[in-house]
Parts: C-alpha cells; structure tokens; sequence
C-alpha cells in the first residue's frame, strides 16, 4: 500500500483527526513551501548583486501576512456572507470577529482552523508573486507598506467574492446575474490578480537602467532557478487538491497538475526552438511554471487530455508573452505579466471551452454547454482585472509619492543587496557588490536585455 494510503487511513482511525483534515493540513504545508520556492526561483533569475533583495521580498510576505491572516485576513475573506457581516457583498466585517474571535466555536474547531491556515498560504504566495515584476528597483521599506495595505485592499475582497460568497459567488450581485465562474485554486484571486499588480508596479516604477539595451546582465543563477521551479511544482500539488472533497477528485487533480505543465514545458521549448534556434533550461523552467498557472483554476473540472491540451495552449501563448515587454516597452523583470498574468487568463478563459458538465456547470462549448460558461469566465476576469488594476494604482501611487517606491540610481548601479541590507550573497571574487561584470553575447527571447545597466560598478577596494 502506498505510504500516503497508510498516512490517511491511519488518520482516520485516530481520535479527533479525519483524513481529509490530515489532507488539507498536509496541503497547507506543501503551499506554504512554494514562497521559498519562489524566492529562488526569483533570487536565480535576478541579477548576483540583488538576489538577497528579491528572497527577501518573499520572506517578508510571508511575515507580515501571517500576522494579518490572524488579525483580519481570514475573517474578512471568509467571514461569512449571510448576516450583518456581509458588506454589500464586497467583504465580511472583520470587527466582529478581530483574532478570529467567536470564530472556533466551543474549543478548537478543527474545520476553521485548517482552513485559516490553508487559505493563508494561498495570500501570501500572491503577494510574493507581485514582486518579480519590480525586481532589482524596490525600496524594502516601501515593499514592507505595499503587502498588507494591497492584500487588505485588493487580495481579500477578491477572495470573497470568489470563494467567499461574495460578488463573483452563485449567491453575490454579479454571479447570479452573470452565472458561476470556475476557480478551483485561483486562476483569477492569485494568478490574474498577481500579474495585473505586477503589470501596474511595474509601469509606476519605470525601467531599470538599460533595460533592453544592454546585454551583459542575465539570469544569474540558472541551477537556482530550476530548483525553485521543482519546488513549485512540488508545493503545487498541494496548491491544487488541498481543498478536495473526495479521493476521487484529488487523484484528478493530482494528474491534471502532472500533464498541463509538462505539456507547457513541452510546448514553450519548442518555440524556443522554432524562434531562437536554441532550447533553454530558463525556458524550461518558465514553461512548468507557466502551465501550472494554467491549470490551477481548472484542475477539477476538465479531463487529463483537457490538461494537456491546455498546458500546450498555454506554453505558446507565455513564450510569445514574455517578448512583449521589450515591443511594448514596459519592464517586467521576472515576466509575472507574461507568465502569471497570461497563463491565468488562458486557464480561467479555457473553461468557457473545456469545463467538464458536472454539478458545478453545464460544461464548456466543446461539451455542449453553449456560450454561458464563457461569458461568466469573462465576466469574473475583468472585474478582477479591473479592481485590481485601480486599486494597486491608487496604493502604488500613494507611496511611490510619498516615501518612494524605487531605490536611487546609486543603490540600483551598486547593488540593492548591499544599499537595502547591508549586505551581499556572494563574498568570493567580488560578485557580492556586483562588482566584476562578464559580457555576454545578445541573445533572443526569454533571456534578451535581463538585468542590464548602462554603466557597470565602480570596483569597490578590498
């Protein structure tokens, strides 16, 4: 019998514990891992001289919504939509029950306490996720002001209404006059949310010096990468069937998070093929990443083949994404718009054509559903997009004008590492400082113009 069959039926003869409790505990802990695998995912692909920077973005998202989750996160996202609590379905009235008070029950309630736990790691991988769109450019401090006024502000009411019982809900003003859009796991509360916030930072930042223009600065660490990506696929098995309600339906999930990213990985090489002549380990990389995203809204209501088809889908359509920056001049350094952004849209739209019929919706065209899962798909995305969009204007505004967003031309040419923290990831030969630059030949594509200066460092005296 296989090790996690033994684990859950053991969980269940165990007093007090079921084994969906231990499920959804062990899904918790698995997407909690995904914000670390983040930060090296983001440190290998950002410049030697601001990897400890772009790690520490992640950590620090992790800290201060772990404390908001506890405080008002999970009772204004999930504090329930009947009642005087409910705000014109926008969001649940926190003060009622601040610390999650009034909310355990007689004792410790198992059910809401897992959950607490759960949905807090899903906040929290979504804000990490915005800061690979400002990387190498970013006040800490400034970053420290952004997390918990934008998950306050944009992060949770979306999750409301998606999953809350809000405005997005078969019960809220917009999905029952529209109809029930499919999220399973957050194509449109992480994944669109994130890339349209990340798409807006970046733009209110501006370039960095030399972006595009200057070849020398690529990925600085591809192995980091790649570890990070099989992290994140790791962590995302729990991402997705954590919440399942059946065994039935966790082993679906489980496949479908297999095939779409292996076929978008399949898929995003090939282009690199077709267009560069040359198939990378970053476009590897991206690929997973790019058809997890896919598949994240619709891992419980489309066929292991619907996965596939959608990871192939989504591989084109990021690898072409991620080159628009440099066309549309907007300077996105990890490609959040094109991976996260992108491949969201892809995945939450798809449903409109692949949903399986079930007790969820009548399926999508492909299965005969006609045109009203589609239209409710569309419908979720761009309010989404557009809540979004306004609101991390607003924040993102306020502070760039007030304290300041972007770190000066100084700390950016010498190192955020060293400006921001005192400090540097690498101590041997001068690359903590940023010190020693190596060209690099021009290349296409995913790599093309990745962290470029217009001038290097001054050497720094030993």
């Amino acid at each position: 019998m296989h090790t996690a069959t033994v684990l859950l039926a053991a969980a269940d003869t165990a007093p007090g514990f079921t084994g969906a409790e231990v499920w959804k505990l062990l899904g918790a802990t698995l997407v909690l891992l995904m914000t670390p695998a983040l930060a090296f995912f983001y440190g290998g692909m950002t410049r030697a001289k601001s990897v400890l920077n772009m790690m520490m973005m992640s950590f620090l998202s992790v800290g201060i919504i772990g404390v908001i989750w506890v405080l008002w996160g999970y009772p204004m996202a999930f504090g329930g939509n009947d009642g005087p609590d409910d705000v014109a379905g926008l969001f649940s009235n926190p003060l009622p029950h601040l610390g999650l008070h009034g909310m355990l029950g007689d004792g410790l309630d198992a059910d809401t306490m897992i959950n607490v736990g759960f949905q807090a790691t899903f906040a929290i991988i979504t804000v990490a996720l915005i800061s690979g769109a400002i990387a190498d450019r970013a006040k800490i401090g400034a970053w420290a002001v952004f997390v918990p006024v934008w998950v306050t502000v944009v992060y949770i009411p979306i999750a409301y209404w998606v999953w809350g019982g809000g405005l997005l809900s078969a019960t809220g003003a917009i999905g029952s006059w529209a109809g029930t859009a499919l999220d399973y796991a957050g194509g449109t509360v992480v994944h669109i949310n994130a890339g349209m916030a990340g798409l807006v930072l970046a733009l209110i930042l501006g370039k960095r010096r030399g972006f595009g223009t200057d070849p020398r600065q690529r990925p600085h660490n591809i192995p980091l990468v790649m570890l990070g990506a099989a992290l994140l696929w790791f962590g995302w098995f729990g991402f997705n069937s954590g919440a399942a309600s059946t065994a039935g339906e966790a082993a679906l999930i489980w496949v479908n998070t297999l095939a779409a990213p292996a076929a978008a990985m399949v898929a995003w090489l090939a282009v690199e093929r077709i267009r560069d002549g040359k198939s990378t380990s970053l476009g590897a990389a991206s690929g997973v990443v790019a058809g997890l995203v896919a598949i994240t809204p619709a891992c419980a209501y489309v066929t292991p083949v619907g996965a596939v088809a959608l990871g192939l889908v989504t591989g084109v359509a990021s690898a072409l994404a991620v080159g628009l920056k440099y066309r549309w001049g907007f300077d996105d350094s990890l490609d959040v718009v094109g991976v996260h952004l992108v491949s969201g849209l892809v995945g939450t739209l798809a449903l409109g054509f692949i949903a399986v019929p079930s007790e969820a919706t009548a399926g999508g065209l492909f299965y005969g559903g006609g045109l009203g899962q589609l239209g409710s798909q569309l419908v979720a995305a761009v309010v989404s997009l557009l809540w979004c969009g306004v609101a991390t204007a607003v924040i993102g505004v306020i502070i760039h004008r007030t304290m300041g967003f972007r770190v000066s031309v100084e700390e950016e040419v010498e190192g955020i590492d060293l400006g921001q923290h005192a400090e540097t990831a690498y101590e041997f030969a001068g690359l903590g400082t940023g010190s020693r630059f190596v060209p690099h030949p021009a290349t296409s594509g995913h790599l093309r113009g990745t962290d470029s200066e217009t001038k290097p460092a001054k050497k720094r005296e030993n």
